[in-house]
């Protein structure tokens, strides 16, 4: 695979779990060296893309290339050079830190694990605990030693499902620091997060519902394409204003930020009109820019109908 070419090419993709349809009609394209956000309700289709990619399910129509190789007839070849990390923490407990690197880099056939393992331990801060039990670790620590196992035999693709789901903020913040570490070195990293400020950090973001790529581009060009109307309140009596605007037509989402009152929607005269009906003078009212947040509901309610 030359350095222009993506990394992630695939169209029509299809498959199914006994008759309920998971991905339907998939068309992706990952470009070399990209951080990518993969976002997404849950039972969207994200991990059975992500296992489709890596060579873990065998797609039931369409194809393409991942890393260059043929998505249906080259799967054992993507797999010895991607790394995935998946949902759940899958390592041993009562092994170390250091024999558990050490079990994966036989699994890979490394020539010299040893110093294979000393450099990603040191890479990801992990040398002072190699000795330690990996089931007396913290979340975050584990989730390290998760991601050093992904990239100890040195994959050109990393492959990420909710990497950081319950680890606390000052983990997630450093283990996105090392994601983009890793990324300088030309590594393509594909990341499915529900954590919008996650998304924010990546190059690109896309969409995925009902098995679909609903939207894709940048953080900023996923927010202008959907065309969100949001305004922002403050002052006394916030609580009980959210419980009215709920069910005021065309508020789609209300709710408290804080000190902040936050509503949004899709018509900007209907969202007038409701805080116009409410307003008693206590709350100042200004139209403010929407976040990803915002963005991510409302995609989510729009899929509600069609479940």
């Amino acid at each position: 695979m030359s350095a222009s070419s993506p990394a992630i090419d695939v169209h029509d993709l299809m498959k199914s779990f006994r008759k309920r349809k998971v991905i339907d009609g998939l068309t992706l394209r990952v470009e070399t060296g990209e951080v990518c956000g993969f976002l997404g309700g849950n039972g969207s289709g994200k991990t059975t893309t992500i296992r489709m990619l890596c060579g873990l399910l065998r797609p039931d129509g369409g194809g393409g290339t991942c890393l260059g190789l043929d998505l249906l007839t080259e799967a054992p070849a993507i797999r010895r050079q991607v790394g995935y990390m998946t949902q759940q923490f899958s390592f041993y407990g009562d092994l170390t830190v250091r024999e558990n690197l050490e079990f994966v880099a036989r699994l890979y056939e490394l020539a010299d694990r040893r110093a294979a393992i000393a450099a990603v331990l040191e890479r990801m801060g992990l040398a002072d605990r190699a000795g330690q039990l990996t089931g007396e670790l913290s979340g975050g620590w584990k989730q390290r030693m998760a991601l050093a196992a992904c990239v100890l035999h040195r994959p050109k693709l990393l492959l990420l499902d909710e990497p950081t789901a319950g680890v606390d903020a000052r983990a997630r913040r450093q283990f996105w620091d090392l994601i983009h570490e890793l990324a300088t070195d030309g590594l393509t990293v594909l990341v499915s997060t529900h954590y919008m400020d996650e998304a924010e950090r990546c190059g690109r973001v896309i969409y995925l519902a009902g098995g679909r790529l609903v939207v894709q581009g940048t953080a900023g060009e996923v927010v202008a394409a959907a065309h969100l109307v949001t305004f922002e309140a403050t002052g006394p009596g916030i609580e009980r204003a959210v419980r009215a605007l709920r069910a005021a037509p065309g508020v789609e989402t209300a709710a408290v930020f804080g000190q902040a009152l936050r509503i949004a929607g899709l018509d900007r005269a209907a969202l007038a009109a409701a805080i116009a009906r409410l307003d008693d003078g206590r709350l100042t009212w200004q139209e403010v820019p929407p976040r990803l947040d915002d963005v991510f509901i409302h995609m989510l309610n729009a899929q509600e109908p069609a479940e």
